[in-house]
C-alpha cells in the first residue's frame, strides 16, 4: 500500500491539535490493514475565510501543491490527499519527524552585516528595532533553491521559516500551502536569494516536464481540475512558461509585500 492510499483510505483517529496554526489543524494517526502513519489533518470546516481567496479552498490548494511538487519530481512536500474525516472533509497530510535540534528557522538568519557572507544569500534589509536594521539572509542551499521554483510556480503566498521542515534523514521539505495558486502575481517568500539569477538546468529540465504535465487531458492537468478553478490552472501553465521564457529565477512583482513578516 503506498503512502497517500493509507492517508486516504486509513481509519483517522484525531489525537491533538496544532495550537499555533491559523486554521484548525488536528495532529491524527491513520491506521489501515495494520499499517499505521501519523498526519496532520486541516478540515475545510476550520479554515478561515480570507478576503482575497475562495472560502472553503484551502485544503484542496494543500493538495494541488503537492500534486505540482511531485510532478517536478522533487519530493518537496509530505504526502497529500482530500478526503472525510471526523469533521468533514480536508487534506490530510504525512507527518514528518522534523531532524532533532534542527528548524526550518536554521537556514534563516539575521546578520549585522552590509553582505551576507559564503554560503548565504540576502533577502533584505529588516527592522530590528530601536532604529536598528540588520540584513536577513537564507542559506544557499540547492534544497531553498528546488522549494524556490515549486513557490514560483504555485504562486505562494507565505513561505516562511515555519514552513520549512528539515527531516532527520536530511531532507528539507515544505508545508502548509493553502494560499496558493491565485491568478494575481502573489508570491511573498523568504527565498529571494536567487531572484534574477539563472534557473539551474535541473529546473529548466523540471519545470519542462511539468509544462507537458498540465497540457490540457495530460493527468496532472485532470487531477488540478478537481481541485482548482479553471483560471487558476491557465495561470499556472502561464507562470511555468514564462519561467522557462526567462530562464531566470522571478523578481518581487511590486503590487504585493514581497516578503511574510514576521519570518518565522
Amino acid at each position: 500500500m503506498t503512502v497517500t492510499e493509507l492517508l486516504a483510505r486509513g481509519e483517522l483517529t484525531v489525537r491533538g491539535r496544532i495550537q499555533e496554526a491559523s486554521n484548525a489543524a488536528l495532529y491524527c494517526t491513520v491506521e489501515h490493514d495494520g499499517e499505521r502513519a501519523a498526519c496532520i489533518y486541516k478540515p475545510v470546516a476550520g479554515e478561515r475565510p480570507l478576503w482575497d481567496f475562495p472560502e472553503g479552498t484551502l485544503a484542496q490548494r494543500e493538495v494541488a501543491s503537492y500534486a505540482v511538487s511531485e510532478a517536478l519530481g522533487w519530493d518537496l512536500v509530505p504526502a497529500t490527499v482530500l478526503r472525510g474525516g471526523p469533521y468533514g472533509e480536508g487534506m490530510c497530510q504525512l507527518w514528518v519527524d522534523g531532524a532533532p535540534g534542527a528548524t526550518g528557522e536554521d537556514l534563516l538568519a539575521l546578520v549585522d552585516a552590509d553582505e551576507p557572507e559564503p554560503g548565504w544569500k540576502a533577502i533584505g534589509r529588516a527592522d530590528v528595532g530601536g532604529g536598528r536594521t540588520a540584513l536577513l539572509v537564507h542559506a544557499d542551499d540547492a534544497r531553498l533553491r528546488r522549494l524556490a521554483v515549486l513557490d514560483a510556480v504555485i504562486n505562494n503566498s507565505d513561505r516562511k521559516g515555519g514552513h520549512l521542515l528539515p527531516a532527520a534523514d536530511g531532507h528539507l521539505y515544505g508545508i502548509d500551502h493553502g494560499v496558493t495558486f491565485h491568478t494575481d502575481d502573489k508570491l511573498r517568500t523568504l527565498l529571494w536569494g536567487w531572484a534574477g539569477e539563472p534557473l539551474t538546468g535541473e529546473a529548466v529540465a523540471a519545470l519542462t516536464a511539468l509544462a507537458a504535465a498540465l497540457e490540457p487531458g495530460e493527468p496532472l492537468a485532470t487531477r488540478l481540475g478537481a481541485l482548482l478553478a479553471g483560471p487558476e490552472i491557465e495561470a499556472t501553465r502561464a507562470r511555468v512558461a514564462a519561467l522557462l521564457a526567462s530562464g531566470t529565477h522571478p523578481v518581487p512583482g511590486g503590487q504585493w509585500p514581497a516578503i511574510p513578516w514576521p519570518p518565522v
